[in-house]
């Protein structure tokens, strides 16, 4: 295990649709699966997408902290789950605005709109298959990072631009925005 560098917003790595993992690249994720919770978590994130440490394979791993969960139905604590080619298939038209973070775009945070309750599917690390229905912190944690292997970054979700911003001046202004934790809340 070791923690890699995570690339940043401007490498052509993330702006490119990631390879699904198929029999020709399944080996991979025997050292790239631990590295990447490595890498997560010595950049104090809740979430890391494969291509965020220049892989581009549809693989992602994401936690839910008791601290972020609001334990509505769907977004109760989670621990570490990896998901290998995963599929969102949002549960209702509902879409709420959150604030998010990334790894890729440090020191930043922008308001983005999410689905509140989704349906997501793929296998875990073992190549089990896995179905679950998410809400809340637990929904927009799976969409960012699923977004990052479809080669979109959160600012580009963003309906208005005013609302992203660095976290040190949002946290010392006079302008209100609703961030409390300086800590990325997605990814990230």
């Amino acid at each position: 295990m070791a923690v890699r560098n995570i690339i940043k917003m401007g490498n052509p790595v993330l702006a490119a649709c990631a390879a699904p993992i198929d029999s020709s690249t399944i080996s991979e994720l025997v050292g790239l699966l631990p590295d990447m919770v490595e890498t997560m978590r010595a950049a104090g994130g809740v979430g890391l997408a494969a291509p965020q440490i220049g892989r581009s394979l549809r693989a992602i791993i994401f936690e839910v902290p008791e601290a972020r969960a609001t334990n509505a139905p769907g977004d109760e604590p989670r621990d570490l789950q990896a998901l290998i080619n995963p599929e969102i298939e949002p549960l209702d038209e509902a879409t709420e605005l959150g604030w998010e973070g990334c790894l890729s775009i440090p020191g930043l945070r922008g308001e983005v709109p999410r689905f509140m309750r989704i349906r997501y599917r793929g296998l875990d690390g073992e190549g089990n298959r896995i179905e679950r229905e998410a809400s809340g912190f637990h929904a927009r944690v799976v969409q960012h990072e699923v977004d990052h292997l479809d080669g979109i970054l959160y600012p580009e979700r963003m309906l208005d631009m005013r609302r992203l911003g660095f976290v040190d001046e949002m946290l010392t202004s006079a302008i209100p925005a609703p961030i409390d934790d300086p800590e990325p809340t997605d990814d990230t």
